[in-house]
């Protein structure tokens, strides 16, 4: 059993202060999520959260948006969750995602982040499965709440 003190020292070591890749830079968060896709074979859906402390937040200010990977475009609803970066994908044909995306983000903005924040700490507690992301800066660890089953189309 971890004491407090040592549990706060691999909280802060592991959580906000990783270990960059060997270029000793951060993948851009849209190239984690691209790869995750392809590496999944472009999956029906995928569920995942990544930590903030391990990319480039370059997807700041988008809640739901369109993501073209391989000729298969995804709805992506993502969200920022402290500790993580939250995207939930599901294939689709292409739509103007816009007000939804003003209507997500609003909500974010009205609560100042609250639920957000509190679904991100409560994920810390559950995340169990993880999978390795290969990125051009190197690999970053993806997290899941559950196991998801490969060809599931819910």
């Amino acid at each position: 059993m971890l004491s407090l003190k040592k549990a706060h020292e691999v909280f802060l070591r592991v959580l906000l202060f990783p270990i960059a890749g060997a270029s000793g830079q951060r993948p851009n968060a849209s190239e984690v999520l691209t790869r995750h896709l392809l590496q999944r074979n472009l999956p029906h859906w995928t569920s995942f959260c990544v930590k903030y402390s391990a990319v480039n937040n370059d997807q700041f200010g988008l809640s739901n948006f369109n993501w073209d990977v391989g000729g298969a475009n995804y709805h992506i609803l993502r969200t920022g969750c402290f500790p993580f970066i939250k995207y939930h994908c599901s294939k689709a044909p292409w739509q103007d995602l816009k007000m939804e995306d003003w209507f997500f983000t609003s909500l974010k903005v009205i609560n100042f982040g609250i639920p957000t924040l509190l679904y991100g700490l409560a994920s810390w507690f559950f995340v169990r499965i993880t999978e390795t992301v290969p990125t051009g800066s190197g690999p970053v660890t993806v997290y899941f709440l559950h196991k998801e089953e490969e060809g599931a189309r819910f």
